[in-house]
């Protein structure tokens, strides 16, 4: 067994094997993708090519028309929920820090942790509203 040479295996296939694809259906693949980006001429193409374009604009609008129906936030949603949850964070850090939880606000002692709990979850209830 230790004698014995491992099999070399090789993905790729030989050259010669290889056939180009306009050979294989008759059809040249620039053609193909001028179709599938609409910039052929109809008028020269096979009806098979005529199908597959007509396909190809059926499902752009398709797509085109579910994506009008959808709704998004505004731009300024996303940095706002992000910057809540940074801010509720940086409270609770800064009063767990400071000497006899003094800071962020003197004197309410442990509401500053509620206050930066309250933070975090409203930028937390505002990511399940993220369209």
């Amino acid at each position: 067994m230790a004698d014995e040479k491992p099999r070399e295996t090789t993905d790729q296939q030989d050259p010669k094997s290889q056939k180009d694809t306009s050979e294989d259906y008759g059809v040249d693949m620039e053609k193909v993708e001028a179709v599938l980006n609409a910039t052929a001429d109809k008028a020269a193409l096979t009806p098979q090519m005529q199908r597959m374009m007509a396909r190809q604009e059926e499902n752009t609008k398709r797509v085109e028309e579910s994506i009008k129906g959808t709704k998004s936030n505004p731009r300024w949603f996303v940095p706002l929920f992000c910057a809540l949850m940074i801010i509720g964070l940086i409270w609770c850090v800064v009063y767990y820090l400071s000497p006899g939880g003094a800071w962020p606000i003197p004197n309410i002692g442990a509401w500053n942790l509620a206050i930066g709990f309250a933070l975090i979850m409203i930028g937390f209830l505002m990511t399940m509203g993220w369209r």
